[in-house]
């Protein structure tokens, strides 16, 4: 929070014997010197209140007149509890309470991995912030509002605040594959996370030399206790080259207490809306845990980020002249198959799908074989050729931003533009422009983009790719009005609801709605993911106790 801001919002403190001396100090500095106050109110025996506005010339003299029982409007300080707010309030967590650091320059700043429940990023976003004036306010914004009260999502069940960005890459760099980092690598890592423990054991020692691994160097932020496993990102990926085989081994991810012995750390893992192991450390420890954890992970993911570089370029979405060939040739056997396709629909020859005409199977069957060409042929090979040497698709495979589909759009081919999910169909008679002949089925005369963003768009396919751009604006537009007048309704609508003594929900009138809160009684945070018990980690759990035991 900037200085302006905490000498202009003010916190009332009543005067006792016990803190007298201290808010004598605050007065003195008066309202233009931080720490300072605004204003001071005399109570007078009777109840009646005399408010005094400071200046720099009686804030001396006023301070000399305070007694118990008048109370000091003080200036903003660090430790105060605030709420903090972003418009859209469209959720619980749009609204959370923050502790107070006063520091110099104008804009509110916040810890990164809270940005994802506020939907905010830093181009130019604003923010309301709200002192809670009573004793009674900030206590109940301590235990019920503050961030790590609302890790979990009561819509989901899951995490909804976590790593994001730089944080989810700099793990995944950490932990894939064995890289290896020396004592002072591995002190400078820890440095960053403020970590006070004793070094575990290297995992190797090649010529003298002790070398830690980054699996290790995670593990210390883990709770001892923690059994989990999962699947990453990387199962469902398609990198090939010479990161094949690495990527199958570090596909499935194993925490065997506290230690990850296998796999690597990515959004499946520390992700907001996905982190599994966040979800695991709340229901185990608790919030307050899962907070340190969070704070550290996403040091550390900096930390590592940082140490090595992350950067792109240019440079990183090269291909080679024999790889677009190969991708050319993989639409122009698209393009035959469906020539194939609209032959057969001309001769009659075509099998119409249950509920649907010749003409709109022909449709269907044209999309389902540029959607495969593109979505996956073209990716395939693509993400085959760069394997993770290329930071863009490093970022893409760990979920840190973009996805495998920006790839291909720069790369390879923008693919098929739709509007209202059919090929572009509407414009002249017979025909979308006038640059191709009526009744022409092809792709291209219907909003097929060849070109990738990389080498450009010409004319034709720059209209298409407009049309559909265009679509997706207005949609957002009309979406946003709709949804936003429907959750008005729904809110008035249900707004005399309540969970009454006896369980049950019931309306104004003290009608039975549900029998019992969510015909469970469960409180979605604090379900596994939506339900009531997670069978397969109390599993997992188990074991690692018995093998642990047997050891």
């Amino acid at each position: 929070m900037p200085y302006e801001v905490a000498m202009e919002l003010t916190v009332p403190v009543v005067v006792t014997e016990y803190n007298i001396e201290e808010l004598r100090k605050l007065v003195r500095n008066g309202p233009k010197r931080y720490p300072g106050a605004n204003a001071v109110i005399e109570v007078k025996p009777d109840g009646t209140t005399i408010p005094r506005r400071l200046t720099p010339t009686n804030a001396p003299k006023i301070a000399e007149l305070l007694k118990p029982g008048w109370i000091v409007e003080r200036h903003l300080l660090d430790g105060d509890i605030v709420l903090f707010n972003r418009q859209p309030s469209l959720h619980r967590m749009s609204i959370m309470g923050h502790v107070v650091r006063v520091l110099p320059y104008k804009t509110f700043r916040l810890n990164l991995p809270v940005c994802p429940p506020y939907n905010a990023d830093f181009d130019g976003d604003e923010m309301n912030l709200h002192v809670l004036q009573s004793e009674e306010a900030r206590a109940e914004a301590e235990v019920l509002m503050k961030v790590q009260e609302h890790i979990l999502s009561p819509r989901f069940g899951g995490p909804i605040i976590g790593g994001i960005h730089d944080h989810i890459s700099g793990l995944f760099l950490l932990t894939y594959g064995d890289r290896l980092f020396d004592k002072e690598m591995t002190s400078r890592l820890l440095a960053a996370l403020k970590y006070e423990g004793p070094l575990p054991p290297p995992d190797k020692v090649i010529d003298g030399k002790e070398y830690w691994s980054g699996k290790t160097i995670f593990s210390l932020l883990l709770p001892k206790d923690i059994t989990l496993s999962f699947d990453s990102r990387l199962s469902r990926s398609a990198i090939g080259g010479e990161d094949v085989e690495k990527a199958k081994k570090e596909a499935t991810v194993k925490i065997i207490n506290g230690k990850l012995v296998q796999g690597v750390i990515d959004e499946e893992g520390i992700g907001a809306f996905k982190g599994k192991i966040i979800d695991a450390i709340v229901r185990k420890h608790g919030v307050e845990t899962a907070k340190e954890f969070i704070d550290k992970a996403s040091a550390l993911g900096i930390a590592v980020d940082t140490l090595f570089g992350l950067t792109m370029g240019l440079y990183d979405v090269d291909i080679p002249r024999d790889l677009k060939m190969m991708i050319r040739e993989i639409i122009e056997e698209t393009k035959k198959e469906i020539d194939v396709l609209i032959e057969k629909y001309k001769q009659g020859q075509i099998e119409s799908e249950p509920g649907k005409t010749a003409e709109e199977t022909l449709e269907q069957r044209i999309m389902e074989k540029l959607s495969e060409a593109t979505r996956k042929s073209v990716r395939d090979t693509i993400l085959r050729y760069f394997g993770l040497r290329s930071s863009v698709v490093l970022m893409a495979v760990s979920g840190a931003r973009a996805k495998d589909l920006d790839l291909i759009m720069t790369v390879g081919t923008i693919g098929q533009q739709t509007i209202r999910g059919s090929r572009i169909k509407r414009g002249f008679q017979g025909r979308t422009t006038a640059h191709f002949k009526r009744g022409d089925l092809r792709p291209e005369p219907h909003g097929f983009v060849m070109s990738s963003y990389k080498d450009g768009l010409n004319p034709i396919e720059y209209f298409f790719h407009s049309a559909g751009g265009r679509e997706g604006l207005v949609d957002t537009a009309v979406r946003t009005s709709r949804s936003g007048y429907m959750q008005r309704r729904l809110v008035n609508a249900l707004d005399s609801v309540h969970v009454a003594y006896d369980g049950t929900v019931r309306d104004s009138d003290g009608r039975i709605i549900q029998f019992i809160y969510g015909e469970d009684g469960v409180d979605p945070t604090r379900s596994a993911g939506g339900k009531t018990v997670d069978v397969r980690r109390i599993i997992e759990e188990v074991k690692a106790m018995y093998s642990k035991d047997k050891r």
